[in-house]
């Protein structure tokens, strides 16, 4: 695996492995708190599962909206201030929710929250696009995962046992990775976003005439159906991990008492396994079109859903998590390549 990575260091440019170590800082402080953010709303609001769920939703709700407005607005102001901007405003959302003690502070942080988190995503992935050359792709997006799983492989080993004792500050921690990653983006990243006289050149080249505006583009998204069925299609899978990942902790830990410290240790199995066995995978996966291995990943999702019915301890739900983390191994390089593509 060493000789691998060391290969692909001189392949990539200096500011992706910038990504890769920024990645990899933010997420260890994150997943501190994330996968204990649904426990630590239920106990500090002392609100029925329902009542939280539907912060969550809040949360997600404005990021969908976040996300079309910030593509746009990316493709127009550049990738990295976009990027700094969400990071900090991220990391100022953890530190307050920190002292949040209200259903409606929850509420407003949460979705602020929910606005900023896709900025990051949206302009890395087209800041990616920019410095990787489209073979090359697949390869990269698998290596960024890595760096975030590494990240996750750490934190919530360790974000259990600090939030059993101070969830105050497992959110300076996630406050923190996230601040100093947007430093390191303000020193050492440059704007990656081509000229406009390359962009327009590079629309002529791909379609009959560029959209006439920004926001028109999305017109034409719309009316590219395999892609609006592939867009479909992965909303349903994302449904499918949102339900491990989100409720599976107060499931596991409220309805059949597993400690959290030892909860902590299954979102960390999943970091373990996509660590270990990323770059093994997509080399086997990249050998064959891009759709049909996303609707075989998508095989393990449903398995993995269905099986945590079944479960009642500690052990079963790990194997929910291994199961399910087979799929994302296959799916998720491999869908990120397809959209930059």
């Amino acid at each position: 695996m060493i000789s691998t990575l060391a290969a692909k260091y001189r392949k990539y440019p200096p500011q992706f492995w910038l990504m890769f170590v920024g990645m990899l800082i933010s997420t260890v402080g994150t997943s501190m708190i994330w996968p204990f953010l649904l426990i630590y709303a239920s106990k500090r609001l002392d609100a029925p599962l329902t009542s939280i769920a539907s912060l969550l939703s809040l949360n997600a709700l404005m990021g969908l909206i976040a996300s079309f407005i910030g593509g746009p607005l990316i493709d127009r102001f550049g990738r990295k201030w976009i990027m700094v901007f969400s990071l900090v405003a991220n990391g100022l959302g953890y530190l307050a929710l920190g002292y949040a003690t209200t259903f409606a502070e929850f509420a407003v942080l949460l979705a602020l929250n929910g606005a900023a988190n896709p900025l990051y995503r949206v302009g890395a992935d087209a800041m990616m696009a920019d410095l990787v050359p489209k073979e090359d792709r697949i390869d990269a997006y698998a290596l960024l995962r890595l760096s975030n799983n590494l990240g996750v492989a750490i934190g919530p080993a360790i974000g259990g046992f600090i939030a059993a004792s101070s969830y105050t500050l497992a959110f300076y921690f996630a406050a923190g990775g996230m601040i100093t990653f947007s430093l390191l983006l303000t020193r050492f990243a440059r704007e990656t976003l081509p000229a406009r006289a390359t962009r327009l050149a590079q629309d002529a080249a791909l379609i009959e005439k560029p959209p006439k505006e920004k926001f028109g583009g999305y017109l034409e998204i719309l009316k590219d159906k395999p892609y609006m069925g592939f867009i479909f299609s992965f909303t349903l899978v994302t449904m499918c991990a949102t339900l491990i990942w989100v409720l599976l902790p107060v499931y596991a830990t409220e309805t059949h008492n597993v400690p959290m410290q030892l909860y902590g240790f299954i979102p960390t199995t999943n970091a373990v396994m996509v660590v270990t066995l990323q770059l093994l995978i997509t080399r086997i996966t990249k050998r064959f079109p891009d759709l049909p291995v996303v609707a075989f990943g998508s095989i393990f999702y449903t398995v993995a859903v269905g099986a945590v019915a079944f479960m009642h301890s500690f052990l079963g739900f790990l194997v929910c998590m291994i199961i399910m983390t087979i799929g994302e191994l296959i799916i998720v390089p491999t869908s990120s390549a397809y959209v930059a593509n």
